[in-house]
């Protein structure tokens, strides 16, 4: 996933976007309000960890901003110790959750993956040429023919549709699909990636997902 850190304070945003980076995302930073604002209106970001206090423009009016544009990117506040009127400022203009300063960088981890579950929750339909699927109802389907797949090799078709044509590290996918509930270095990952292979490619005559050494895998666009 790709995130967005928006804070004042340059030695923060550095160590949130770099945890976030060896945590196996993207993420980038920014100083003050019009910059955070410019750079959250990317369809590429994923969720904006948004300090109230910012140079320019504050955190809530470019949080009230974005949701004026249809923008509906999650969005995490941080604020003050105490500062109870910041987040209710915060939560009426549309943000989804808030943080208190100083936080755990894992608390931070754990909310941005919440709320981007959440968003992936409410998704429409999936299509992929002729891969389809639809969260709200767990079932996908390729060239109309339903397929059986159990709740994790669901979740990794659907973290490697929503990312269709990018590579998804493995990382990735042990952060969103197992939680980081299993060690990178099992083989787990490897042996639910040919079970869901065998169940949309191998059965169909297809080969649309592709392993890269040492990246990850990509879901190549289906026809």
């Amino acid at each position: 996933m790709h995130f967005l850190v928006v804070d004042d304070e340059t030695r923060l945003v550095e160590l949130v976007v770099r945890y976030l980076q060896e945590s196996g995302h993207s993420a980038e930073g920014r100083h003050n309000g019009p910059s955070g604002l410019e750079a959250a209106r990317d369809p590429r970001v994923d969720a904006v960890v948004l300090d109230v206090m910012l140079p320019g423009m504050d955190g809530v009016e470019v949080c009230r901003t974005l949701r004026s544009e249809g923008i509906d990117v999650p969005v995490i506040l941080l604020t003050a110790r105490g500062a109870v009127s910041e987040r209710v400022a915060g939560l009426d203009a549309g943000a989804d959750d808030y943080v208190v300063k100083p936080f755990a960088l894992e608390e931070l981890h754990a909310r941005l993956r919440a709320i981007s579950r959440r968003r992936t929750d409410s998704e429409g339909r999936l299509e992929v040429g002729d891969l389809v699927l639809d969260p709200e109802r767990r079932r996908a389907w390729r060239a109309s023919t339903e397929l059986e797949l159990s709740q994790r090799e669901f979740a990794i078709l659907h973290v490697l549709m929503r990312n269709a044509g990018k590579v998804v590290s493995r990382l990735r996918l042990l952060d969103e699909v197992w939680d980081g509930e299993t060690d990178l270095r099992s083989n787990a990952i490897d042996v639910h990636i040919s079970k869901v292979r065998t169940k949309i490619d191998r059965a169909f005559g297809r080969a649309s997902i592709t392993t890269l050494r040492g990246e990850g895998y990509r879901l190549e666009r289906c026809t």
